[in-house]
């Protein structure tokens, strides 16, 4: 069986999109990644319906190797957990 990436992401972070989006690709050919204009500001991710990162809530973007390992438990029929661990948004001054 697939895996449904879903990821709400608002046009401004289309690039973070678009990376993540290749890496999963890469990694997991039967994965299927779509991305769609969400609230401003977030940017989270849902494996099969259920949301794992959320960006409103920790402010800051979710670690490759997270999203990786999300996959690789729910390509081995583990439960999908939710986390927190982020990357800080990048900030210019």
């Amino acid at each position: 069986t697939g895996v449904q990436l879903k990821i709400p992401v608002p046009s401004r972070y289309g690039p973070r999109y678009k990376k993540l989006q290749q890496a999963v690709a890469v990694e997991f050919p039967g994965a299927e990644v779509s991305g769609f204009v969400g609230r401003k500001g977030s940017f989270e991710l849902e494996i099969n319906g259920e949301l794992v990162f959320s960006k409103l809530e920790t402010g800051g973007f979710p670690m490759e190797k997270d999203v990786r390992d999300a996959l690789q438990n729910t390509y081995a029929g583990k439960q999908v957990e939710k986390w927190t661990r982020n990357r800080p948004p990048c900030v210019i001054l």
